[in-house]
């Protein structure tokens, strides 16, 4: 029976496709979404994104009430399907 060592090729290959399958869950990590009971949910970042406004504009909104958003222990978090009812509201009013 042959000793692997880190430098054998099956090693080095073994730890290479290691590499590889951390980068791909790092990656999906970084771009889930919350979801709860089907319902997905938006960060901060995200909302930004999608309106095109800036974090302070967003926080605004929040704090005048313009914009729907819930609260968990915290964090900040906006209902896909109520941001998008609110932009069909607010772009038919434009």
């Amino acid at each position: 029976m042959e000793i692997l060592d880190k430098k054998s090729m099956e090693i080095v290959s073994l730890f290479e496709e290691l590499d590889e399958l951390l980068n791909t869950i790092q990656q999906a990590l970084k771009n889930r979404t919350p979801h709860l009971n089907g319902e997905k949910f938006l960060s901060n970042h995200d909302v930004c994104r999608m309106l095109h406004i800036s974090s302070r504009t967003l926080q605004d909104w929040r704090d005048t009430g313009k914009i729907p958003f819930i609260r968990i222990k915290g964090k900040i978090l906006y209902q896909q399907s109520e941001i998008m009812k609110w932009l069909k509201k607010h772009v038919n009013c434009m």
